[in-house]
């Protein structure tokens, strides 16, 4: 798969998504990409099910997603738009580290049922450095929200 594999508008299918996140279940929190711009942007989806394992802890009465998980939900998307817009799909000679986490905020709780749109934008990449600005949002409304900053190492 090259980074010319996606569907119109960037758009990627889980097949795609597995191939530019060396993540899998339980750890893979991005079902599909929505859209995407090289260099600029990225939607991604995420379907909360009830099924998800950490509901069974956070809460059993009141289950709501971590948002550490949020978060990592954001980073995901920015590793797929980083590799998207270096061109090359990590395989085994690359990794994404998420290095920094700045201005995290959450404002709404997310459910098991909601569909979780995490929109990421690459505002930055110095010295290696690769700066982010992520939301999640919820039926429109920012479920969270941080700055993400990460880099890139060959294995």
């Amino acid at each position: 798969m090259t980074a010319t594999d996606a569907q119109p508008g960037g758009a990627m299918d889980l097949a795609a998504v597995l191939s530019y996140l060396p993540h899998r279940y339980p750890f893979l929190l991005i079902d599909k990409v929505l859209a995407c711009e090289p260099s600029k942007s990225i939607v991604a989806l995420k379907n909360v099910t009830i099924n998800e394992p950490f509901f069974q802890g956070h809460f059993p009465k009141h289950p709501v997603m971590p948002g550490v998980l949020i978060v990592e939900a954001m980073a995901q998307a920015a590793a797929i738009l980083g590799f998207r817009t270096m061109g090359k799909v990590p395989g085994n000679e690359h990794v994404v580290y998420f290095v920094g986490i700045d201005g995290a905020r959450f404002k709404r709780p997310v459910f098991p049922g909601d569909q979780l749109h995490v929109h990421v934008e690459l505002l930055r990449v110095t010295r290696g450095l690769w700066k982010f600005r992520g939301e999640a949002r919820v039926n429109d409304q920012i479920s969270a929200e941080a700055e993400l900053l990460s880099t890139v190492k060959d294995l």
